[in-house]
């Protein structure tokens, strides 16, 4: 993707301008339905519950400047509960550009996203995040830490005012509370502050950690994404590409990435990020009203420590360590957690580390034709694992960590690169003692750009976007198939918008977390929903 399309995206941050009607038969959109996705809700269980207002706060200039609260659990439900849910509500009037937010309870990031662009009526788009995992850090009084960092001006005219609630569920009988980690290990160093960083190449992510001295199992929860250059990083050039032709404005590091974690400067564990598409990405209009997957609710991504628990159970501080991809040439924003279950019936669980094999990336990229007319062809086949053995109250338990997949990603730019297509397969896996998590990653995108300048200039987009989630072994078994496809674009004649337009569909079928099979259809026109089946 072409780095000055990111001021061509603010232009049109919500189309909210003076518009002439179009010399031809394009449609100018200028104001579009609440943003939704064909997601399954968050399951709320029929027992007693109370509901707390975390936070209700406008976010304008608010750059450096988070929300800081307190969450304190209500006296009225003071646990065990079966489930914790946390709703994030929010609207926007103006114009905007989209916005990446972050949200941590006693240092630990529970949620991230980023915000839909609004248009000029005004939206409001509200979801549920399940934080039941989090119930260890939820019986005291935490520090409540949301950033969303906004700009308002006389150009971009949009605050997000969000509102937070959190609503616990007491467990009963026929509704118990989870088996689930019992201790949560924030990597934030300030629980009062946003936990996340900003990384470029060669800067780390690097924690303290003290581990219970009885941990039997210990899992690190990942959030990762990239900013500016590296927010189209599927579609990345090869960096020589990129500098042998300035004036094309192509972002480099080529179209492959991967987040690694350490522990006391040892590999633990890489992890494969999906190619999140925010809302005002490849062409804003794609994106109204049916937001791109994992750009309103991220999900993390996990790799299971426990081989290396033998030597962090001595009671001393650890480093653990997020290496954001090797060659990147922007910043990408890691962050996360640590979940321990400790044995309760042992005072220390030792054990030995007896395998680790995380090599480097073997990344093969051919480039074949000349100027900015290529064809540029990327595969990796990536595999790695940990394994070692816990002296618990269970006696001698082995335990090991991998994951393997392959990643393909052909990119071709054409006519002077005016016109670019991508087409991308991650297909996949993450091992740990007997549970598989699969995932298959899809992204097709076809761009044509003609640009004159700042005030002429048209813009269309077709994407296609999936991702199959698969979960078997080790507990419940979990299923879920996203995909999206979506076109349109906009375009400016003399300064006047000409064209806004787009449509799109989501398909979305699974388990939902009661369980049963979900499934809803979405179709859109024009910035309004047609079509919306569901059956669960």
């Amino acid at each position: 993707m072409r780095r000055y399309l990111i001021a061509l995206f603010a232009a049109v941050a919500a189309l909210s301008v003076v518009t002439a009607a179009p010399a031809s038969a394009d449609t100018v959109v200028t104001d579009y339905q609440d943003p939704l996705t064909a997601l399954p809700p968050v399951s709320r269980p029929p027992t007693e519950h109370c509901t707390v207002t975390a936070m209700q706060h406008v976010f304008a200039n608010s750059y450096g400047q988070p929300f800081v609260g307190t969450l304190t659990p209500p006296p009225a439900c003071a646990g065990p509960w079966t489930k914790v849910v946390l709703n994030w509500t929010a609207k926007s009037q103006g114009r905007q550009y989209d916005r990446l937010a972050g949200l941590w309870i006693g240092g630990s990031e529970v949620l991230r996203t980023s915000t839909p662009e609004p248009d000029p009526s005004g939206i409001t788009w509200s979801f549920d995040r399940d934080i039941t995992e989090f119930a260890p850090l939820l019986h005291q009084a935490q520090p409540f830490v949301v950033d969303l960092g906004n700009v308002v001006n006389d150009t971009y005219t949009g605050s997000y005012d969000v509102t937070v609630t959190v609503t616990y569920y007491q467990a009963d009988r026929a509704h118990p509370a989870p088996k689930q980690a019992d201790t949560v290990l924030p990597l934030a160093a300030d629980k009062a502050k946003p936990g996340w960083q900003d990384l470029s190449d060669g800067q780390n992510y690097t924690a303290q950690v003290t581990v219970p001295a009885n941990t039997a199992k210990l899992t690190a929860e990942i959030y990762a994404r990239g900013g500016g250059c590296e927010e189209f990083w599927w579609s990345n050039v090869p960096t020589s590409l990129a500098q042998a032709n300035p004036s094309a404005g192509l972002c480099g590091g080529g179209t492959y990435r991967e987040v690694e974690v350490t522990v006391d400067g040892k590999p633990a564990g890489v992890v494969s990020p999906y190619s999140v598409i925010y809302t005002g990405g490849v062409a804003p209009m794609l994106w109204r009203p049916i937001t791109a997957i994992d750009s309103i609710v991220t999900l993390p991504y996990t790799i299971d420590l426990s081989p290396f628990l033998g030597q962090l159970t001595d009671g001393k501080a650890h480093t653990v360590q997020l290496i954001p991809p090797k060659g990147i040439v922007d910043l990408w924003t890691l962050g996360g957690n640590l979940f321990a279950t400790t044995d309760p019936h042992v005072t220390r669980v030792t054990g030995s580390l007896l395998h680790d094999d995380v090599p480097a990336a073997d990344v093969r990229t051919t480039t074949t034709g000349s100027g900015l007319d290529d064809k540029i062809v990327t595969h990796v086949n990536r595999s790695w694992r940990t394994a070692g053995v816990l002296h618990t109250s269970a006696g001698l338990v082995p335990v090991s960590s991998s994951g393997q997949w392959t990643f393909d990603n052909t990119t071709t730019l054409a006519d002077s690169a005016s016109k670019q297509n991508t087409d991308q397969h991650v297909l996949g896996s993450y091992g740990s003692d007997g549970r598989v998590d699969g995932f298959d990653f899809a992204l097709t995108a076809d761009v044509t750009q003609n640009i004159v300048d700042d005030n002429n200039y048209r813009i269309d987009a077709t994407v296609h976007q999936g991702r199959r989630l698969w979960t078997v072994g080790g507990g419940a078994p979990a299923l879920s198939d996203d995909s999206i496809d979506t076109s349109g674009g906009f375009g400016r004649t003399n300064g006047v918008l000409t064209y806004a337009d787009g449509k799109s569909s989501e398909k979305w079928n699974g388990l939902a977390d009661t369980g049963r099979f979900y499934f809803r259809d979405i179709d859109t026109a024009h910035g309004y929903v047609t079509r919306d089946v569901s059956s669960h």
